[in-house]
């Protein structure tokens, strides 16, 4: 029978029948308190060099995998860099381009008004023109005609383009210093039609 004593002293043994004695337990010769100390001891220490082990393959593996992800950063900043670079040439490209066309825009206006004007005139007989200032939404018109008859052509053609809204005569007179024929000076104010 194995007796295991939990309390650590022990009891006289009673002759008869007193009461049952207390169970007690005698684990044997394990070792000394120091060699129980150094077991786990050397227990901790093999725990913790498992566990640096398992950290260092770890940090050899974010390592490896910080390599790869520079040098993947470094291949997609000079894809970047080229990117930005095409970019900012496509947007010069584009400024140009909307400059020209601008222009082009621009150009259009007085190009249709001196169109407009020159068939006008040429359609219109015995009608020259000396002079025209474009105003901004008016245009001043200076000219020789043979006739009163010529510049009311000269008028009526004008309205039937559809460029001008308003047409009105400033001034008409007779031409004395020609003395071969009849000659007429005359001003005309034609409003542009904005449409």
């Amino acid at each position: 029978m194995i007796r295991i004593n939990l309390l650590g002293t022990s009891k006289p043994k009673s002759r008869r029948g007193g009461a049952p004695s207390a169970p007690s337990m005698d684990i044997g010769g394990g070792g000394s308190p120091p060699l129980k100390i150094l077991l786990v001891l050397v227990l901790a220490v093999a725990g913790n060099l498992v566990y640096w082990h398992q950290l260092n393959h770890q940090a050899e593996v974010i390592e490896a995998k910080m390599k790869v992800a520079e040098q993947q950063n470094r291949e997609l900043s000079d894809v970047k860099a080229r990117y930005l670079e095409r970019q900012k040439e496509a947007d010069n490209y584009k400024r140009r381009v909307d400059v020209i066309d601008q222009l082009r825009r621009s150009q259009v206006g007085p190009v249709n008004l001196l169109n407009t004007i020159g068939d006008t005139v040429n359609s219109t007989e015995a009608v020259w023109l000396n002079s025209m200032t474009d105003q901004g939404t008016n245009i001043a018109i200076k000219g020789t005609a043979l006739s009163a008859d010529a510049v009311a052509s000269l008028i009526a053609n004008l309205q039937k383009t559809g460029y001008f809204k308003n047409i009105e005569i400033k001034e008409t007179y007779q031409d004395e210093s020609v003395k071969d024929m009849q000659a007429f000076q005359f001003t005309l104010t034609c409003e542009k039609d904005k449409s």
